[in-house]
């Protein structure tokens, strides 16, 4: 009964990591409401990124860079409000 109960809670304490696959993160936005990757590459070099990618994937925009404290991120953004729709690394 111990083996089941601690492999419940090692699954269950793991599933935070899953949810954060690459396809896990989809937009919606009508094309034509789309704002430009300049944009958004500029909004993130304000924030202090660095971009080193940026390509659409499940309607979003993912970029690949650094952000100002060094760390490694791919992240997805709405294309049409460029918010922050979550990250793959971080």
């Amino acid at each position: 009964m111990k083996a089941s109960v601690v492999l419940s809670l090692a699954l269950f304490a793991a599933v935070p990591t899953l949810v954060h696959a690459h396809g896990d993160f989809k937009c919606n936005e009508p094309a034509a409401e789309w704002k430009k990757r300049d944009e958004l590459v500029s909004k993130l070099e304000k924030e202090g990124w660095q971009i080193r990618k940026i390509k659409v994937d499940n309607g979003c925009y993912e970029v690949y860079g650094f952000d100002k404290q060094g760390n490694k991120k791919e992240s997805y953004f709405n294309p049409k409000t460029l918010e922050l729709i979550g990250n793959v690394v971080q």
